[in-house]
């Protein structure tokens, strides 16, 4: 005999909410893969190949973004499907990223002196968080 229960809204509320936090944890989780593959490259390109920080930014930062892509279709949105589309939503997002990272690369590196290293690090969880966001709602919609 199968028993079956009603879902209530606030039970499918919980629900939401504990897939949502699952979610932030995974992608978190990938995101850091692909920071450290993002800042070891960015770190090899700017520090020893002498490549200007806006370039080595682009360049780690789309490594970065392929490797998330994969990994987040396969284990935090599991979705498989429309995958050029969605790649294509994502690094469209990864490249919000990227244009973040530069204007505080404009306005710390180039405007203050700091650090592009520093700037580089300190801009990891702000564009994490934005990213999440806009990829739960366009990418992986």
């Amino acid at each position: 005999m199968t028993e079956i229960t009603a879902t209530t809204p606030a039970v499918s509320a919980e629900n939401s909410r504990s897939r949502t936090v699952r979610q932030l944890v995974r992608y978190a989780l990938i995101g850091g893969s692909g920071v450290v593959i993002d800042f070891v490259v960015f770190l090899l390109l700017h520090n020893l190949a002498g490549l200007d920080e806006q370039l080595a930014n682009a360049l780690s930062t789309t490594l970065g973004i392929a490797n998330n892509f994969v990994l987040n279709a396969l284990f935090t949105f599991e979705r498989r499907d429309r995958l050029v589309v969605r790649f294509l939503r994502f690094y469209a997002v990864g490249l919000t990223g990227i244009a973040l990272t530069n204007l505080l690369f404009l306005a710390f590196t180039d405007g203050l002196g700091i650090d592009a290293n520093l700037v580089k690090a300190a801009s990891l969880p702000l564009v994490l968080a934005l990213q999440f966001v806009l990829n739960r709602k366009w990418s992986f919609a």
